[in-house]
């Protein structure tokens, strides 16, 4: 259960020392009152929970717009008053834009999500889920031509992808869409054109990974009629077929452009988001500053949450991909949690 906190009391009895002008007063309220309302949606969707009332369609997306106005106000409130960053917080945020006093919020923000997103009754769980994306997306790779350290740093992205759609979750829902699912959160199209594509590759992979392929047999019977996307083996190799594995062909490239792993995964989840002009900056002989500024495509990175938070980032009209990738900072905590777990499944590999 949510608790009530004071931080919006602490903050204004703090600044009441300070001698503020009316716009930093104002921004101030504007903050304390973003951060109330926030904790409102949260007592309320907790309590509809508890009390296995009905939830509205899509309930994910009023907590998702009052937790980004409260970073967005928080934003604007350190731009007025520097004095107000404080340290670092467990969420990786920057602290112009979240406040560590602010993180049972957050804690309790995800929660709700596991609650409200969690798989229906007949999803196909996997006991082996993370060990299920770094396999296919290896043998992916390998079956495009790339050699076994290419081919092991696109098993690695795949698994940042799963973190960040899904934040470690296999088969969950959506609390924020009607139309992306499971494990790789995509549509029926999607996964429908992921699934054609893997039976044109399947009989190349069989030559190099046959036991690859009798679980992939084993999971198609599995599934027998249920949606494919929560069985998460094929949710993940179909979400991997659809958009991504076109693009493993470049990852010697992308490795040798963007040697972070991190910024290597965000690249990926970029094919997720905004599909063409990713590809036209993986084209163009400088990446990092290809430079977009099609009002559409800047919508849906702020939809995001890129350039989304305070006055200043959403007067943003363009933006290189150097910039995108640097104002990805909230899957920072996800893509590293995604690192880890590589490690561990490398290391399961080579005991």
């Amino acid at each position: 259960m949510l608790r009530a906190f004071a931080i919006g009391l602490l903050c204004a009895s703090s600044a009441a020392a300070e001698p503020l002008t009316r716009k930093q007063s104002d921004t101030l309220d504007t903050f304390n009152n973003a951060r109330a309302q926030f904790e409102q949606v949260l007592r309320q969707r907790r309590a509809q929970i508890d009390s296995k009332q009905g939830l509205p369609n899509l309930p994910g997306q009023a907590l998702y717009r009052a937790r980004n106005n409260m970073i967005s106000a928080y934003k604007d409130l350190t731009d007025a008053l520097p004095s107000k960053i404080g340290g670092p917080n467990k969420y990786g945020i920057p602290p112009a834009y979240f406040s560590a006093d602010n993180e049972p919020l957050l804690d309790e923000y995800r929660r709700l999500f596991d609650v409200m997103q969690a798989p229906p009754a007949n999803a196909q769980n996997s006991d082996t889920p993370f060990k299920d994306i770094v396999d296919l997306g290896t043998a992916i790779a390998r079956a495009k031509g790339l050699d076994a350290a290419s081919a092991e740093a696109a098993g690695r992205i795949s698994l940042g992808l799963f973190f960040a759609e899904t934040n470690g979750n296999q088969n969950i829902g959506n609390a924020r869409s009607n139309k992306y699912k499971g494990s790789l959160q995509t549509g029926v199209p999607e996964d429908r054109n992921g699934q054609r594509k893997w039976a044109a590759i399947r009989k190349s992979i069989a030559a190099f990974d046959p036991a690859l392929i009798a679980r992939d047999d084993r999971e198609e019977a599995r599934a027998g009629n249920i949606d494919r996307r929560y069985n998460h083996w094929i949710a993940v190799r179909n979400g991997l077929m659809n958009a991504h594995a076109d693009i493993f062909p470049q990852v010697p490239a992308i490795v040798k452009t963007l040697p972070d792993p991190i910024d290597q995964m965000k690249l990926f989840e970029l094919i997720q988001i905004v599909p063409s002009p990713t590809r036209s900056a993986m084209a163009s002989r400088d990446l990092a500053g290809y430079r977009v500024s099609d009002p559409k495509i800047m919508f849906y990175l702020r939809n995001n949450s890129m350039f989304t938070f305070g006055q200043a980032d959403r007067a943003k009209t363009s933006a290189t991909f150097r910039e995108i990738l640097d104002a990805m900072w909230l899957f920072n905590e996800k893509f590293e949690r995604a690192l880890a777990k590589f490690d561990e499944v490398r290391k399961q590999g080579k005991g």
